[in-house]
């Protein structure tokens, strides 16, 4: 997955999350695999891939959101300490364990922004609808 500096300036910080969610989940998975196929070399890089991206969506955090962004920081502070764990004993169960946390949050993220979208979309349609009502076409 590679894009532009200007398709990137295109996405929302929410797309952009979702991006690294992604990233992350897919680096994982490929690091999960060269150590299973005892390739440590290539899994260290997306180990260190891994642990990158972490620290971005760790430095992304919007701490206005409250409690919720204390906890997204404690999840993230967890995942990056068994990223350099696991990549010291190049242990998958403990890659597997930390996919077995993102899954869930990147899932919940995404609803979000399908959500959000179907919100915006809804209202706007609706600003349309009262525009078309009440457009001076009308008379």
């Amino acid at each position: 997955m590679f894009l532009t500096n200007e398709a990137l300036h295109q996405k929302t910080p929410q797309e952009i999350t979702a991006l690294l969610y992604e990233a992350l989940l897919l680096n994982l998975e490929d690091a999960a695999t060269y150590i299973k196929d005892k390739s440590y070399i290539d899994a260290n890089e997306k180990l260190q891939k891994a642990s990158d991206i972490i620290h971005r969506l760790g430095a992304g955090i919007n701490y206005e959101a409250g409690i919720i962004a204390d906890q997204l920081e404690q999840l993230y502070n967890y995942i990056a300490d068994k990223l350099v764990e696991a990549n010291f004993k190049k242990d998958k169960a403990m890659i597997d364990e930390v996919i077995a946390v993102l899954k869930p949050i990147m899932e919940s993220w995404n609803q979000a922004m399908k959500s959000n979208r179907d919100v915006q979309s809804k209202a706007v349609k609706q600003k349309v609808n009262v525009y078309e009502n009440h457009s001076i076409y009308d008379n």
